[in-house]
């Protein structure tokens, strides 16, 4: 079969790069977004994301009709859909209303042949739940009943990207990439469909391990950070300087310890190892903690923070406190489950702080934070009383005051 024509369900972080690649490999694309203003941005050639080098090919794609973005999905041969997962309520269960949401929406136009692909970071079983809503929806189609089943007219797997924010135009193209369908035969479609652009190494499984290596990958990054993280509050509580410490230990040739940080954020690392501990809870053990750990670690920021101001003599009036970075990584704009912004958060809601915010890579402050006011790096140092560098965005290398520093040296 020839793959002409790709939709795309969701043209945020991971879609519109992944739609793109498609595009500019010569295929006729179809994005499919919630967000008219993503939908109006992309048809004119321009990007409402942060990405380098992604907004030049968009431009070039559009121009050319291999790209084009709408609200209501369309025919195609193959469909991808790489929507947000997030929790619903606080107690860590993943929300796949997103994903039912967009399975629905293709539902109507799915025909006989076509490729139905999940990308977005899902617990164990999601992709087999998408088939359970497909085949409800669609009962004049059939749909894969067993591991073996080669009698089936639509062919569904799960693929998870694994992309690093700044860099994910090349990543696309170069990673190998792990495809589980809920078939042999549906796998060896979906690896048909990512070959129009992959260069890394197409890995087949089945749909279950697809979806557990994704959790695995980022559950074992927060594991190591979480390492980082307890050490810097050990090595607090001990007063020794954990960056020399780290940096001590890691001349052993096999040890390689991380740099510890305000915390963990993102829409990987910090969600995705309470899919597994949500499916498992019971013996899911190093995860559970390690996302304790690492989701304690902005409260310890904000206490350091409050210690310092404690420590000047400003004579009653009001401390500002500059935060240097939002983002829940360097030089992004993603804020994203980001430590940052739950810290900014917690000291905007004590009113007996001012709190200036500096983020070199956004224009406007989230709603939630909007009671604070976003400065330059040279109005906060002018200004603040006391400096905490949470993210370290590049802006910040040559900083030479004394602030906190909760991001390495």
């Amino acid at each position: 079969m020839t793959i002409k024509t790709v939709s795309v369900s969701g043209l945020g972080y991971i879609g519109l790069p992944t739609a793109t690649m498609f595009a500019h490999a010569g295929v006729n694309v179809i994005g499919v977004d919630v967000n008219q203003h993503a939908i109006d941005t992309i048809n004119q050639g321009r990007i409402h994301i942060v990405e380098p080098g992604l907004e030049h090919i968009v431009k070039k794609v559009v121009a050319s009709g291999h790209l084009k973005a709408v609200a209501v999905a369309q025919k195609a041969d193959a469909f991808l859909i790489a929507v947000p997962t997030p929790f619903t309520g606080g107690d860590y269960t993943p929300d796949l209303s997103y994903i039912e949401a967009a399975t629905k929406a293709i539902a109507p136009v799915l025909e006989k042949g076509n490729i139905v692909i999940l990308e977005s970071t899902s617990p164990v079983g999601a992709t087999e739940q998408l088939l359970q809503w497909l085949a409800k929806l669609r009962p004049d189609l059939k749909f894969p009943q067993h591991d073996d089943d080669v009698d089936h007219d639509v062919f569904i797997a799960y693929c998870p990207e694994r992309v690093l924010p700044g860099q994910v135009i090349r990543e696309l193209v170069e990673n190998d990439r792990t495809i589980g369908g809920l078939t042999p035969r549906c796998a060896k479609k979906a690896a048909e469909v990512y070959r129009i652009f992959v260069e890394g190494e197409l890995v087949i499984t089945n749909a279950r391990t697809a979806e557990m290596t994704k959790l695995t990958e980022n559950a074992y990054r927060d594991v190591n950070i979480a390492f980082a993280n307890e050490l810097s509050l050990i090595c607090d509580r001990l007063n020794i300087n954990v960056w020399e410490l780290i940096a001590l230990a890691n001349r052993h040739p096999r040890v390689d310890i991380l740099r510890p940080g305000a915390g963990v954020g993102g829409h990987c690392i910090a969600v995705d190892p309470w899919f597994i501990v949500n499916k498992t809870p019971d013996i899911a053990h190093i995860v559970h903690t390690a996302r304790k750990v690492n989701d304690y670690k902005p409260r310890w920021v904000i206490e350091k923070i409050e210690q310092r101001i404690q420590e000047l003599e400003l004579h009653g009036a009001k401390p500002k406190v500059a935060l240097l970075g939002l983002a829940f990584k360097p030089n992004i704009d993603d804020l994203r489950e980001s430590p940052a912004v739950f810290i900014a958060e917690q000291l905007i809601a004590n009113t007996a702080i001012d709190v200036l915010l500096v983020e070199p890579n956004i224009e406007q402050l989230p709603v939630q934070l909007r009671a604070a006011t976003l400065v330059s790096l040279t109005e906060a140092i002018a200004q603040a009383d006391v400096v905490a560098e949470l993210v370290k965005h590049k802006e910040f290398a040559d900083l030479n005051i004394n602030h906190l520093n909760f991001v390495g040296e």
